[in-house]
């Protein structure tokens, strides 16, 4: 049942035509506070149609409408306030979650069509940072999110195996590299000869020059070259899927770089014929003045490719491979530049599809307020980060609920979660400073709140043995502010669902689940739910519904919900 569209057809009911209930329905609102209504209506809009004052309109279409679907109607100054049947409203709502369960809030709006997700994207030889952390888990819920609604998605870890850092790190291996200790320790040893390379580069601009030599015989098919970038890749490959698994993230394609090698050719070709390659300085561009952007360089003047080309490569195999409904960039914001680049020369080639491709831009994580590079040696691992959250959680549980059964699972629940969540209730295109202290604290705007409300909920379930009762008709007479924000909270999950695919923002489903962990936080402090009272099995119903929507809601976002903690 849809209230706010009740509300638009009474109202357009008694305005003859002057508005559509469809207009009516977009100008609704929702009172800042219960005591003002749950829908408001303003009348400004009609003030010169109908000659008055919104004051007056507001009292005179009170006073026509049919309250006999409300609770009741007020004017206000000049806003119609309509105040729902809280009984009614309450019983249809928590009837279809209970019925739906983890289904509530499902949309067929993507019809099974395919939506790429270009994410993660670490870089091969180099240590999974927590810098990668908010590509991973902001387009990994996005995925859920869009699963919900109805798509399919396709998770790419379109992985950094390709480009000059490798001629870098080969250039640093020949100088300085000891194969055993590169074999015991294959991602600690290649950090460090990428750092000590690039500092040394800094004032031997010759290591420069023949990191270039090295990435070109890689690129041309060099066999010393390429065994050594296979070698590199391997050994990363082991250590980032160790971390995947650990945060219960996967992939349907680790397409990275290299694979579009032999897929370039194509788009070079497909840029000549289409007139669009000009020559610039010995390098083949694709001038994108019109879009005022700067020229797309496609390939540098010795004839090496840049990641533009891969791009296309690799967008034209997407489009082909999924031909997908959207393809969603989920990639820092400094890249906005190389995203409008693409998705131009792309619109230039004569492919429509172009428009269907988002980057979705996020901002960066900083430490102490400093940004991080792994060029400089300056970043947090993300895999003893994990754990150290896995241990922090372990202790608090250890001091909680000692006697908790299955304690390191639920550990990693919640540590794992933690580092989640912290990403994801912040805006994206806001950075943060990482905290691990606050990441993993129980009170507060934390994963581990969240969870924890969750199971506080699953434990009293447990203690009044309760049973699932569908269509149960469902009386509160508290009749108001405690329950009735829950029910708002519980009504309002689909659109907050859609709307958090709309703009690709995982943090205002964050933000929804830890509002609903604070109102049934406040409902537990001050009504008593295990009373033997007439509204016992109500308010059961009432926090289970709760719980199945936090449940679903963290999953949305990547999380897991232990039951005990």
């Amino acid at each position: 049942m849809n209230e706010k569209k009740i509300v638009a057809q009474v109202i357009a009911k008694e305005l003859n035509d002057e508005l559509t209930s469809d207009k009516i329905y977009e100008l609704l609102e929702s009172p800042k506070n219960i005591e003002m209504g749950d829908i408001a209506f303003p009348t400004f809009s009609l003030a010169k149609k109908l000659h008055k004052s919104p004051q007056i309109i507001a009292t005179e279409l009170a006073e026509k409408i049919d309250v006999s679907s409300f609770e009741k109607i007020e004017a206000t100054g000049s806003y119609i306030n309509f105040f729902l049947d809280k009984n009614a409203v309450a019983s249809d709502v928590i009837n279809e979650i209970v019925d739906k369960s983890g289904s509530y809030g499902n949309q067929n709006i993507g019809q099974g069509r395919n939506v790429t997700l270009d994410m993660s994207s670490p870089n091969i030889a180099k240590p999974f940072g927590i810098g990668h952390l908010r590509s991973t888990v902001i387009a990994d819920s996005i995925a859920f999110i869009y699963e919900k609604l109805g798509y399919i998605p396709v998770r790419i870890n379109h992985l950094g195996d390709w480009g000059k850092q490798f001629g870098m790190l080969i250039t640093a291996y020949e100088l300085w590299g000891d194969e055993e200790a590169v074999k015991a320790h294959p991602i600690d040893e290649l950090l460090k000869l990428y750092v000590k390379i690039n500092a040394e580069a800094e004032t031997n601009p010759q290591l420069d020059e023949e990191a270039r030599a090295w990435f070109l015989k890689l690129e041309n098919g060099d066999k010393e070259a390429l065994a050594l970038w296979q070698w590199f890749r391997d050994e990363s490959l082991i250590e980032f899927q160790r971390i995947y698994d650990k945060m219960n993230v996967s992939f349907a394609s680790m397409n990275g770089e290299a694979f579009y090698n032999d897929k370039m050719d194509e788009i070079v070709d497909l840029l000549e014929k289409k007139g669009l390659l000009i020559e610039s300085q010995g390098a083949s561009i694709v001038d994108l003045q019109k879009y005022n952007l700067n020229p797309a360089m496609i390939k540098k003047s010795d004839g090496a490719t840049l990641y533009i080309t891969r791009d296309l490569a690799a967008a034209l195999y997407r489009k082909r491979t999924y031909d997908f409904a959207k393809s969603i960039y989920v990639v820092g914001n400094e890249q906005s530049g190389h995203f409008k680049q693409l998705k131009a020369v792309l619109k230039e080639m004569g492919y429509a599809w172009s428009d269907d491709m988002v980057h979705v831009a996020f901002g960066l994580v900083t430490k102490d307020g400093k940004k991080l590079s792994t060029r400089k040696g300056n970043v947090i691992l993300l895999e003893p980060t994990i754990d150290e959250a896995i241990e922090r959680s372990l202790k608090q549980i250890n001091d909680k609920n000692p006697k908790l059964a299955n304690k390191e699972k639920v550990a990693t629940q919640v540590g794992v979660g933690a580092i989640k969540f912290y990403d994801l209730k912040t805006d994206r295109m806001n950075g943060y400073d990482f905290n691990l202290e606050k990441m993993v604290s129980f009170e507060g705007e934390t994963g581990p709140y969240v969870q924890y409300a969750n199971a506080r909920i699953q434990s009293i379930l447990r203690k009044a043995n309760f049973k699932v009762n569908l269509n149960l008709q469902l009386s509160f007479l508290e009749n108001g502010s405690e329950h009735w924000e829950l029910i708002t909270l519980l009504k309002d999950f689909p659109t907050t669902v859609k709307r958090a695919a709309d703009k690709y923002e995982p943090s205002i489903l964050a933000k929804y689940v830890i509002n609903l962990a604070q109102s049934f936080n406040r409902y537990y402090a001050h009504v008593r739910i295990l009373d033997e009272t007439s509204e016992r099995e109500s308010r059961l119903t009432l926090i289970y519904a709760v719980s199945v929507i936090l449940k679903e809601s963290l999953r949305l976002l990547g999380i897991e919900s232990p039951e005990e903690m």
